[in-house]
């Protein structure tokens, strides 16, 4: 039988083009968009979907997240993300994705055509021209040739700003923690601290998200630190600048301009900086170019359709990224992660402190928060099956679960496997696994006993002393209760010691025949498990 195709809602304004590019990949996808604005109507058909493209009218909210049952990725065609609630997101297992590159170059030249319009007061220059005044001498500007901009941010937007300045002959500063010294002389600026920024730049334009360490980076205190003239630019997030602040410091004379294209509240009908004769807004026009609009509309398209129809993941806010090519590789062993955190959580009742995880060979190479998320995943399912490699971190975190990693150059028989540690306050319980060259995943150690148990979708796992009669037991009430065998394994840790057995069945076992196994006194635990496969 064929699968059914995926299906997405377009709820805002996107190009026909990338509306076509779903279709032209087998989604199936709804073109409404006005919808984005009625909050009722997309709640009450939102479960429909298995995507969801926006751009900013749609709120994705947690109250709407709560009727998306089947959804699993939204897409935000554009870089801002403000609209959508992405702890509630993930939290419902669903992959926020946005396209950070559509729209660089349109932002970065909006930065710098603000930070002409500010040096030469070209808005104010061209009102008083068509007024019918010739006022030559009322707008004296200043040269951008040879000054210094102090650059907040040098990431991709900013990177380009940084080349366009340089480009102009300007002195570039820049200020960003994450900046290496390679890339800042490949940008040819110099990295600086934000205080040296603020003494020496003549001009400051911002380029980064607005996070609790962003929130008014140019507030009062930081403001007064500036030089003396200093005019500001922000295309990047309302909220980055204390607005009252930088109201004074233009009163005073401090600031001599401030080139604005966003604000702390958005539509800005109103704004305390609104009228002033030394400040240039825009209404957050940064993205606002037929080349980046089509390009966010057509990026978006192509990356929800590949997750949704290979499972890549590009640009996830909430997720690693996984290309095409990697989730074809990795698709076993992805599998494989999450069989053995399944497999563990399975087997234990008692609350985890931490999922310690361990990767062996060729597989440490491979793309290991993918992987951490798949574990994570499948240990938590054990008490919550609505838990997905998407939520799972979350909650991990919301329950204190303390996550280790470590990988190791080959060291066993095995090309590759994964070992995955949990502990809580009672004991540590590992299980290791691999894959075969066929693909298919094996269990080859549970609480360090060798093993090699193939993985199915009903398995049965007890333990018990090293004694004779087990299997007969384990072979003759299975049989008599009408459970068939599909393969059977053991396991020893030394004769007469602890040892352990793994069954691969036909179905699932009866509650009746658990009990009946138990009552024999031969095992120390008799456990059921059921894996997705």
């Amino acid at each position: 039988m064929k699968p059914m195709a995926p299906r997405v809602l377009v709820s805002d304004e996107l190009s026909e083009t990338a509306v076509q590019i779903f279709r032209d990949r087998g989604v199936e996808v709804d073109y409404m968009p006005k919808l984005g604005k009625d909050k009722e109507k997309l709640a009450e058909i939102i479960h429909q979907y298995d995507g969801l493209a926006i751009r900013s009218a749609t709120k994705v909210t947690e109250k709407l997240l709560e009727n998306a049952t089947n959804l699993k990725v939204v897409g935000r065609a554009g870089i801002g993300v403000d609209n959508v609630d992405i702890p509630a997101a993930s939290k419902k297992g669903v992959i926020v994705m946005n396209t950070p590159f559509g729209n660089s170059v349109t932002t970065a030249e909006h930065a710098i055509a603000m930070m002409f319009a500010i040096a030469r007061q070209l808005p104010e220059a061209s009102a008083s021209t068509h007024a019918g005044k010739w006022e030559k001498s009322k707008f004296m500007g200043v040269e951008l040739f040879n000054k210094t901009l102090g650059v907040i941010g040098a990431g991709n937007i900013g990177g380009i700003v940084c080349d366009r300045a340089v480009g102009l002959k300007m002195k570039v500063i820049a200020f960003d923690p994450f900046l290496s010294e390679e890339r800042a002389k490949q940008l040819g600026v110099t990295k600086v601290e934000l205080d040296e920024l603020l003494a020496k730049a003549d001009f400051i334009t911002l380029h980064v998200p607005l996070t609790d360490k962003t929130r008014n980076i140019l507030g009062r205190e930081n403001l007064a630190k500036t030089k003396p003239g200093v005019r500001i630019i922000n295309c990047a997030r309302g909220g980055l600048i204390d607005e009252a602040a930088l109201k004074d410091a233009l009163d005073s004379g401090h600031v001599a301009g401030a080139a604005l294209d966003v604000f702390e509240v958005e539509p800005a009908t109103e704004n305390v900086l609104f009228g002033h004769p030394n400040v240039v807004a825009t209404p957050h026009l940064g993205a606002s170019t037929t080349e980046a609009q089509e390009n966010v509309a057509l990026q978006v398209a192509e990356q929800m359709s590949d997750y949704l129809l290979t499972g890549a993941v590009t640009n996830a806010l909430n997720m690693p990224n996984v290309t095409a090519e990697q989730a074809q590789v990795m698709g076993p062993w992805i599998k494989l992660a999450g069989h053995i955190g399944s497999l563990i959580g399975q087997m234990t009742d008692e609350p985890i402190k931490a999922i310690n995880i361990l990767y062996d060979g060729a597989v440490s190479e491979m793309n290991l928060a993918a992987l951490n998320q798949a574990v994570i995943a499948g240990v938590l399912k054990a008490q919550n099956p609505d838990v997905n490699p998407v939520s799972a971190p979350v909650i991990a975190k919301d329950k204190g679960i303390q996550i280790s990693t470590t990988k190791q150059d080959k060291s066993g028989t095995f090309d590759a496997y994964i070992k995955v540690t949990m502990v809580t306050d009672a004991r540590e319980r590992s299980v290791a696994g691999t894959c075969f060259s066929d693909g298919k995943p094996r269990f080859i150690q549970i609480k360090g006993i060798n093993i090699d148990a193939e993985v199915g979708e009903h398995m049965l796992y007890t333990t018990n002393n090293d004694v004779p009669g087990i299997i007969g037991n384990l072979g003759s009430i299975l049989g008599e209760n009408g459970v068939n065998i599909a393969n059977f394994t053991l396991g020893r840790a030394a004769v007469g010691q602890d040892a352990i057995a793994v069954l691969y069945l036909d179905q699932a076992i009866p509650a009746d025949v658990v009990t009946k196994l138990e009552a024999t006194g031969k095992f120390n635990q008799v456990k059921p498990l059921r894996f997705d496969v």
